[in-house]
């Protein structure tokens, strides 16, 4: 039998059953580095600390399951996207930095949000109520979605958002009629699928044709060669016929809506710069369609984000920095070409802000190892750890076949580490928190766990799958914890059941 651990003193080898990225170590200091907050350390008895407390005295406080957020590391993100970002498009515009409501809100975090000069995406009723109740100016609030009830409409436009991104021509209609009997203007953003695919996970890739999302740029079969009111197909104008062109052209017609600009989101989770080029660049040619044909500058565009994190070793997220660079670039260059003033830009760094700056805690319970087949044809072991969360509280494995790290926290321990399968108590064979990590052999019952870069979609994804609770969610900076999001008691979940309330 071969396990793949090391002797003490020698270097360690690789698990036949690790994957190619995966490093054999003997401690995790360049991981925990890489991947968690920036004011993670270990204290003098080893214990990870985060935001200035150790991980033990969290537990012991507020239990585990535990989402710990470092507010520090959260608002550093935030200035880094603004920062990045305005340098880069100054002095042609001014750009918005989108907060991805849906990885994570509360409204303490939507107060950050804003703190630090960013605007709030939401993409429900929920998500838009939460956010006004934050604090969140509604000028600096944005509603998504792809099926939005007249009452989420209403409800924005009563509170007087600053944006609307509408989605099909059936929305478009509706918001023009609501806001014509309340007697308003809808700032309205159309949301337009370039057809640029993400290197990124199918369910996360937004920007391709076969989804939910937008209004396509590709003419419908059949499609008459003039607009609605006339506007001849020229070569000009490649999208005569579209979806997209369609509903633009409503919009620029239709009353208590105001066309404010072009909405894109190519997906999630992306490293590379390319795509978002080229769906900026599709987006500004379209706008010089629109202005050819109408005469219209429409006056902001937003390109979306999605940008990638590092989630395990393997992972490499570029800089706010160099993303901005690139993108304002070509947007430069295609606003030049089709002279075309630079719109008021707006981004979305999704996860990119709150999701690195997330820690969840776990404690150990069983342990215990199961002899596989390998590859080679060998037959080794896997360690299975189970701990006391699971699917309830990071779906993210099952939905996406997410890859994360983890790291012995409350306390160090060096030498050999046995390749481990992180799982949960639920029952569920796909109930795997983390696929593949080096844990210490001697990782013991009641030790914690911190697995890093949870801060986004993990706790809005959370459930009550075989009647768990939901966990809290604690702020942490300068050496207290705040509760954000309290633990969810048996009494408030089993509440809703008519026959457990009325016993």
């Amino acid at each position: 039998m071969q396990d793949g651990s090391a002797q003490h003193g020698s270097a360690p080898r690789a698990h036949p059953l690790a994957p190619s990225w995966l490093t054999a170590r003997r401690d995790t200091d360049d991981l925990e580095a890489a991947l968690l907050p920036a004011d993670a350390h270990r204290d003098a008895e080893g214990r990870l600390v985060i935001g200035g407390v150790d991980v033990e005295t969290l537990a012991a406080q507020h239990g585990t399951p535990l989402y710990v957020l470092s507010e520090a590391d959260f608002r550093a993100r935030a200035r880094s996207f603004r920062e990045a970002f305005s340098a880069a498009f100054a002095p042609e515009a001014e750009v918005d930095v989108f907060y991805a409501g849906k990885a994570f809100l509360s409204t303490h975090v939507a107060g950050w949000a804003v703190q630090e000069g960013l605007c709030v995406d939401t993409a429900s009723g929920g998500e838009l109520a939460l956010a006004l109740a934050g604090g969140v100016p509604p000028e600096k609030i944005g509603l998504h979605g792809n099926n939005k009830s007249d009452a989420e409409i209403q409800r924005a436009l009563d509170a007087g958002i600053g944006r609307i991104i509408a989605d099909s021509l059936d929305e478009l209609e509706r918001i023009s009629r609501l806001a014509v009997a309340a007697g308003t203007r809808a700032p309205v953003m159309l949301r337009l699928t370039p057809g640029v695919h993400a290197s990124t996970h199918e369910y996360i890739a937004t920007a391709h044709e076969d989804q939910k999302f937008g209004l396509s740029l590709t003419p419908s079969a059949g499609a008459p060669s003039t607009d609605a009111d006339g506007t001849p197909s020229t070569p000009a104008n490649p999208y005569l016929g579209s979806p997209a062109w369609t509903a633009a052209s409503r919009a620029l017609q239709l009353p208590g809506v105001e066309l404010r600009g072009l909405h894109a989101h190519i997906g999630s989770q992306i490293f590379e710069p390319a795509g978002f080029e080229l769906a900026a660049q599709k987006l500004i040619t379209f706008l010089a369609s629109l202005h050819s044909a109408y005469g219209v500058e429409l006056p902001e565009l937003d390109l979306g984000g999605g940008h990638g994190i590092a989630y395990t070793e393997a992972d490499t997220p570029r800089h706010p920095e160099s993303i901005a660079a690139a993108l304002a670039a070509t947007v430069k260059q295609a606003c030049a070409e089709h002279a075309l003033r630079v719109p008021r830009i707006s981004i979305e760094p999704g996860r990119a802000i709150v999701g690195p700056a997330g820690v969840t805690l776990y404690r150990v319970g069983v342990q215990k190892d199961v002899q596989v087949d390998a590859p080679d044809g060998s037959t080794t072991s896997r360690r299975y750890v189970a701990v006391d969360g699971g699917m309830s509280d990071n779906a993210r494995g099952v939905l996406y076949d997410a890859d994360y790290s983890a790291v012995l926290a409350s306390r160090r321990v060096t030498g050999d580490h046995a390749l481990s399968r992180i799982v949960g108590k639920h029952c569920e064979s796909g109930d795997i928190v983390v696929r593949n990590v080096y844990l210490p052999t001697a990782t013991a019952r009641d030790d914690l766990l911190a697995v890093p870069a949870t801060g986004a979609y993990c706790h809005s994804l959370s459930s009550n799958y075989n009647y768990l609770t939901r966990p809290a969610v604690v702020a942490v900076a300068d050496g207290a914890s705040q509760v954000l999001i309290r633990r969810e008691t048996e009494q408030e979940m089993l509440g809703r059941d008519t026959g457990f309330a009325a016993g």
